[in-house]
């Protein structure tokens, strides 16, 4: 592969990544805080670069899997940032889930570098991270897109230029709140099962292919029911998530009640302990409540 890839954010999501980049033949030099994952990347190929200006200088693409806005800002823009080192024609890939305003401020800031920038938040968890189908949703210029279309192609199945810069990040908030209150609504339903004494287990099998049935049943139930709360997504991750989704929803005048109640429930959850947990750990919230365990009979 003649593309050069520089990969910020080597957690969760982002480890399994840069090893899809690498498995798929692509040149990888990789950064991160944490320089264990950046060793088993290096075991796996890679290039380490001590800093993010090290990774815009060696690099064609970009890409930054970051927590949250403040991250991407910081290392997009700060003193030793890709943009104090990336070159004209560059193109930076931020799949990290942060705001949209955020989102479009730094398209515009790396656009007078003559860099060029695209918004690719993803869905799908740790699992499709690992497999390399996640889904990508993309805000930016098209022939831009279409640049580095095969890099993307190489973490994600479903690839979806959506519009302009922003429309990617705006996209993953709409995904955030459809996920995070099913698993809320389907944790609800799981607690009444279980409180009114029925096997829990065969009500999925029962409900899982009618009109109730989703990907997210199918993903969170059985790791609900063997108690595995090791996080795909974490609680406090998809908090930063619901809280973007608030403030931007407050800004262009989009009540959000159920999304409000749901970011109290993250709230919740945190001051009880639960933040480093999977979001299937929702469930943890209604049990609560209703005291009563969901589990296997």
């Amino acid at each position: 592969m003649s593309k050069k890839i520089g990969f910020i954010g080597l957690g969760i999501m982002g480890k399994p990544m840069a090893l899809n980049l690498l498995a798929k033949g692509y040149e990888v030099m990789v950064n991160d805080l944490n320089k264990e994952a950046v060793q088993s990347l290096i075991d796996a190929g890679a290039i380490a670069g001590d800093s993010a200006k090290i990774i815009g200088e060696n690099s064609d693409v970009i890409i930054t899997m970051l927590p949250a806005s403040h991250h991407v800002q910081q290392v997009v823009l700060g003193e030793n940032g890709v943009l104090s080192g990336a070159k004209k024609g560059a193109v930076i890939i931020d799949m990290s889930s942060i705001t949209p305003v955020v989102s479009k401020e730094l398209a515009a800031t790396a656009e007078k570098q003559g860099v060029e920038m695209l918004d690719a938040p993803v869905s799908g968890g740790e699992p499709k991270a690992i497999d390399g189908t996640l889904a990508i949703m993309v805000g930016g210029k098209e022939e831009v897109f279409e640049q580095v279309k095969d890099v993307l192609y190489a973490v994600g199945a479903e690839v979806t230029l959506v519009g302009a810069n922003g429309s990617g990040t705006t996209a993953k908030l709409a995904n955030q709140v459809i996920v995070n209150l099913n698993i809320a609504a389907m944790s609800e339903a799981l607690v009444l099962a279980a409180k009114a004494g029925i096997d829990v287990e065969k009500m999925y099998q029962a409900i899982r292919g009618g009109l109730a049935g989703s990907a997210v049943l199918d993903a969170k139930v059985p790791l609900i029911l063997d108690r595995n709360f090791v996080a795909g997504g974490r609680i406090d991750i998809n908090l930063k998530d619901i809280t973007n989704v608030m403030d931007t929803a407050h800004s262009i005048g989009v009540p959000m009640p159920l999304s409000s109640q749901l970011l109290e429930i993250f709230h919740a959850l945190k001051v009880d302990g639960k933040a480093a947990d999977d979001h299937g750990g929702i469930v943890q919230y209604f049990e609560k409540l209703a005291n009563v365990e969901v589990g296997r009979v």
